[in-house]
């Protein structure tokens, strides 16, 4: 039955995945795009820069899933992109990339759902699975991005690990303070819950004072906005699939 469980959460996580791919493009991609010709100074980036498959999807789904796991600026990523897309092109290998990632982010967090599910003992159904994306997002999302928004292309940033530790601080002291309060009663679980959501955005998210940048200010933050809204749309799908899934194959009893 378990396994029927995360099986159902797998399919719809790679559903939900294979949905996002649009979206990215009609809302993330072209603001990568237009950042990367401020980022190179010149007209024709776009043309040259559609060899790279890679630098574009990284960016996207840096910005879209929580933005320090992924090193969206990393000269080898592109080469090496760059070489495993040789003889595709440049949009198709492009939307594979994307795809792939997506496909792969959405499986991901569809097993930790799941796994979150199994552990609390809380089955994910469809009247309450936008709840559970809503909690997804607002951990790997929204509160990160209270730090660390995400930044687009040419955008000066910290450095790379530093960010990475104080994101997965983050992440995981969200998840446990939402823990608390939603399934602890306790006054004591409350308190601690309000110090564990404060407690990073007190210590703060590491930064550089140089913030000397060619992206004009009203792109980053469209960027922002709209890359923190396709990630509530991504966990708020997500959560609806699998309680969806998990009705249909009658796998809630696990």
């Amino acid at each position: 039955m378990v396994v029927r469980f995360l099986l159902a959460a797998l399919v719809a996580g790679l559903f939900v995945g294979v949905v996002m791919t649009p979206v990215q493009y009609l809302g993330v991609v072209p603001l990568i795009l237009q950042a990367e010709e401020y980022e190179s100074g010149t007209a024709g980036h776009e043309a040259a820069g559609a060899d790279l498959g890679g630098p574009t999807e990284s960016r996207q789904v840096s910005a879209l899933f929580g933005g320090e796991l992924v090193l969206a600026n990393d000269h080898e990523t592109a080469v090496q992109a760059d070489d495993e897309t040789a003889g595709v092109s440049p949009f198709f290998g492009r939307l594979l990339g994307t795809l792939s990632a997506n496909i792969v982010a959405g499986g991901g967090f569809a097993l930790i759902l799941a796994a979150v599910s199994l552990l609390t003992g809380r089955a994910i159904t469809r009247s309450n699975g936008v709840l559970w994306g809503l909690a997804g997002f607002a951990t790997v999302g929204l509160a990160p991005a209270l730090g660390l928004p995400p930044e687009l292309p040419a955008m000066p940033a910290a450095d790379l690990f530093e960010r990475q530790v104080w994101w997965a601080a983050v992440v995981a002291l969200t998840a446990g303070a939402l823990y608390l309060l939603v399934f602890r009663r306790e006054l004591w679980a409350t308190l601690a819950a309000i110090v564990m959501l404060a407690v990073p955005h007190v210590v703060g998210a590491p930064h550089i004072t140089d913030l000397t940048s060619p992206v004009p200010p009203t792109l980053a933050a469209e960027f922002a906005v709209i890359s923190l809204a396709t990630t509530a749309v991504f966990w708020v799908l997500l959560g609806l699939g699998i309680g969806l899934a998990m009705d249909r194959f009658g796998t809630r009893a696990a």
